[in-house]
C-alpha cells in the first residue's frame, strides 16, 4: 500500500520542482531581455521641448504650420517634439531647464542637457532653418565624441 502513495508523492515533487524551474527560467529570461534592452537604447535620446500655454498665438501658428508635418520629418524623427505648459509643474526630467514666461519656446535636449534654443516661432522656414542648426550641433558632438 505503501508504493503507491510513494509514487504519487513522488509525481507531486517531480511536478512541483518542473514548476519551480519553469518560473526560475522565466525570471533569467527576463532579466537577460531587460539587460539588453538597457545596453541597446540610448541613455537619453534627442528630443525638441516645445514650452507653450494655452491662448499663445504663435504656438497656434505652429500647430498650424508645423506640427503636422514635424513627426513625419527626418529631424522629427531623429528629435521627437514633447509639449511642456509653462503654467502646470515642469516634468522632473526636465527640472535642469530654465522656463521662460515667453512662448513657444523650443529647447533641444540631448542625453539629459540643453543643446539650444529657439525663443519665439519666427514662422515655419525661419522655424525649420534655425532647428536644423541646432541639429547640426548634435551632428558635431556625435563625430567628436
Amino acid at each position: 500500500m505503501d508504493e503507491p502513495n510513494n509514487a504519487g508523492s513522488a509525481a507531486a515533487h517531480a511536478v512541483a520542482d518542473h514548476r519551480r524551474m519553469i518560473r526560475n527560467l522565466f525570471f533569467v529570461a527576463t532579466i537577460i531581455s531587460l539587460l539588453v534592452l538597457a545596453i541597446a537604447m540610448p541613455a537619453r535620446a534627442a528630443e525638441l521641448i516645445m514650452f507653450e500655454r494655452a491662448g499663445c498665438p504663435y504656438c497656434e501658428a505652429f500647430d498650424r504650420e508645423v506640427a503636422p508635418i514635424y513627426p513625419r520629418t527626418p529631424v522629427g524623427h531623429r528629435t521627437p517634439l514633447r509639449r511642456v505648459d509653462i503654467y502646470r509643474p515642469i516634468p522632473q526630467d526636465l527640472q535642469f531647464l530654465r522656463v521662460e514666461r515667453i512662448t513657444p519656446v523650443f529647447v533641444l535636449v540631448d542625453q539629459g542637457r540643453e543643446v539650444g534654443r529657439i525663443r519665439g516661432y519666427p514662422g515655419d522656414a525661419n522655424f525649420w532653418g534655425l532647428l536644423e542648426a541646432l541639429v547640426r550641433t548634435l551632428d558635431r558632438k556625435d563625430r567628436n565624441g
